[in-house]
Order: C-alpha cells, then sequence, then structure tokens
C-alpha cells in the first residue's frame, strides 16, 4: 500500500486532534479554542471540521488493499 500526501496529511490532522482530545481529558484545556477565540469561533469551528473530514478519510485506511 502506497500512502499519499493526502494521506500523510489527514493522518497528521487526525493525530493533533487526538492531542487535542487528550488535553481537554487530562486538563480540560481545549488547545484548539484557546488558540482560535473559543469553541464558538467560526475559525475553531471549521478546524474542528477539517479534523473530523480527516477522521472520516483515514477510515478508508482500514480497507485499503495491502501489498503482501
Amino acid at each position: 500500500m502506497e500512502t499519499t500526501v493526502m494521506d500523510r496529511i489527514t493522518l497528521l490532522l487526525v493525530i493533533i486532534g487526538a492531542l487535542n482530545w487528550l488535553l481537554i481529558g487530562l486538563f480540560r484545556f481545549d488547545l484548539v479554542a484557546s488558540l482560535f477565540g473559543g469553541q464558538a469561533s467560526v475559525l475553531s469551528r471549521i478546524i474542528y471540521a477539517v479534523v473530523g473530514l480527516c477522521g472520516l478519510w483515514c477510515i478508508s485506511l482500514l480497507f485499503r488493499k495491502r501489498e503482501a
């Protein structure tokens, strides 16, 4: 299986999103919200949506055929 640039970008954003959730879970600190003006700001909501879409893209990685 060859990883594409899109695969790497989406994986990176999913990892960043997971780290943000780790911060929320451990410390009640939302890094995205604090950097971009709160959870309700347009920019934060765009970032949350992009990370979510990247998560959906990464589901396809589970079903791709791998080289033997």
